[in-house]
């Protein structure tokens, strides 16, 4: 799986991190078992501090993304399910209205934020 960091960029890197480690999950990149890189190998690769690569393994360990395994690194846990538990559609919500009502008061109407979620839907998955 290809990362690439933007600093110029408002998101911080340890949050493009993230969420690019989910993107290569949905995509199929990452898969089941899979073992991420040790915080000390990522942060040189990207040439970031290690405690901005430990900060993205501990979030996604919260997730329940990955399992952090003391000696032996960070492993995909995530496997998707058909029921998303009630407490993480209440979280995903809670993120996602303030986005929505900025949509909304730019001027964006229902029509228009759908095809952006489709859109971006479609592009995190690749296709």
């Amino acid at each position: 799986m290809f990362i690439q960091i933007e600093p110029q960029l408002d998101i911080p890197i340890y949050a493009q991190l993230r969420n690019q480690i989910m993107e290569g999950i949905v995509r199929g990149e990452l898969k089941q078992g899979d073992v991420l890189p040790s915080v000390r190998s990522l942060a040189a690769d990207l040439g970031v501090n290690m405690h901005t690569v430990n900060k993205s393994y501990h979030e996604l360990e919260n997730k329940g993304i990955i399992r952090i395994v003391p000696k032996s690194g960070a492993v995909i846990c995530w496997q998707a399910e058909d029921n998303v538990p009630e407490d993480q559609i209440e979280q995903l919500s809670q993120v996602l209205r303030p986005v929505i009502v900025e949509a909304l008061v730019l001027g964006m109407n229902d029509r228009h934020i759908d095809e952006l979620v489709k859109s971006i839907i479609s592009n995190v998955k690749g296709e």
